[in-house]
């Protein structure tokens, strides 16, 4: 019983340390640094739907404070309703050079590249952006994105933080992307082992050119893992930005919000097997709910009980007050709710590997169903975290 006390409180030290680090990293960043060179850009937009919001998302790319830059909007099909949207945006900013490429070149498993491929074949300039839809652009997007593009640098990029909720699933969306998954991914880069995330990535061509190509992108499900791989193959890091950009969520199920983190840990266990493996022990239900086991036999007290959660919650909203995060009544109860729904979330992402992303049925076995059992997909995946963690291993050295 001593030793289940133990490991409750090292969990909540972990827990307070990733907060705490996260926390050094915002302070240290410099909010005034400049990019004093400022390139022309191309920022390239995949439309796929009408989404919320999705008349904001895509007129704030016109109201970027630089110099040169363009938009290329990249739509799959002729009948997307995204179609209207990106062109109304278009003629309301005809100062600024952007323009619609319709069609796909069908060279990988993901649909998202194959949608993409062409407006990077055709962008002018070789600072490359790619941002989802539904990224909100603030004014200093392109500033913030470039400033971290430091010596050693293959690719910046930024986790979604969710904004604008409305109702609780989407608050409930809000408590996982933010101060959980967002946290981690922050955590990671301030560690120096920074991995990519698709809604925004700054690219450079002659990078991408030395790593064989953007088509190599398409060589996993997920495009921000292959980048992941690439960048870190060429002695290279992944950075990311000091601060993420919104996604305004708008409303939300609690079915789409559990198929889309569903969708994500099973592209993490298949891309990120490093990183998803102890995700079981990262939120506060395994530990909070042994606490109240030892509290119940009387090994704890009930203060010693309700001061661990405290400290696990306020350590939480402490890190979203400062990130300026969506606060409200309901974030609490998501929060709670978010980590129970983990450790099921976790054991549900190692059987089965289909999702269905934007329409388009896929799996994280670059397109093809692995019907072996769970407990050789298991070994599978622990095989494959060996081989990643001896690569990056000999990266650092």
């Amino acid at each position: 019983m001593t030793v289940l006390f133990w490991i409750c409180a090292i969990a909540l030290c972990v827990h307070l340390l990733s907060i705490l680090i996260v926390l050094i990293r915002k302070k240290r960043a410099e909010p005034d640094a400049t990019w004093t060179v400022r390139p022309a850009v191309t920022i390239l937009r995949p439309l796929c739907g009408r989404e919320n919001n999705l008349a904001e998302t895509l007129a704030s790319t016109f109201r970027l404070d630089w110099p040169d830059y363009e938009v290329v909007f990249c739509v799959a099909s002729a009948n997307d309703p995204a179609i209207k949207i990106a062109r109304d945006c278009m003629a309301a900013h005809p100062d600024r050079a952007s323009r619609l490429m319709v069609g796909e070149d069908v060279f990988s498993v993901n649909p998202k590249m194959n949608n993409l491929i062409k407006g990077w074949r055709s962008a002018q300039h070789d600072w490359i952006v790619i941002a989802d839809s539904n990224v909100l652009m603030p004014p200093d997007y392109l500033q913030r994105l470039f400033v971290r593009w430091t010596t050693g640098t293959g690719l910046v990029c930024s986790p979604p933080i969710g904004a604008a909720p409305q109702g609780f699933a989407a608050v409930l969306e809000c408590a996982w992307l933010n101060s959980f998954q967002a946290r981690w991914q922050l955590l990671a880069d301030a560690i120096g082992i920074g991995f990519a995330q698709g809604k925004t990535m700054l690219l450079n061509r002659q990078v991408m050119a030395r790593a064989g190509g953007f088509e190599r992108l398409g060589e996993e499900v997920a495009e921000d893992a292959a980048a992941t791989d690439l960048v870190r193959s060429l002695g290279l890091k992944v950075r990311l930005v000091t601060e993420p950009f919104d996604q305004p969520l708008g409303r939300r199920t609690l079915i789409t919000v559990w198929g889309r983190q569903l969708r994500w840990a099973r592209l993490r266990r298949s891309s990120f097997p490093l990183f998803f493996l102890p995700e079981l022990l990262a939120g506060g239900a395994l530990p909070i709910l042994t606490l109240a086991g030892l509290t119940a036999a009387g090994i704890c007290s009930p203060l010693t009980f309700m001061l661990y959660v405290l400290a696990w919650y306020g350590g939480e909203i402490l890190l979203t007050r400062a990130f300026h995060w969506h606060m409200g009544r309901l974030t609490l109860p998501a929060m709670i709710l978010r980590d129970l729904a983990l450790p099921a979330l976790w054991i549900t992402a190692w059987f089965g590997d289909g999702f269905v992303w934007r329409g388009n049925p896929m799996t994280v076995a670059s397109g093809t169903q692995d019907r072996a059992p769970a407990t050789v997909r298991i070994r599978r995946i622990v095989d494959k975290t060996k081989e990643r963690a001896k690569a990056f291993t000999a990266l650092r050295h």
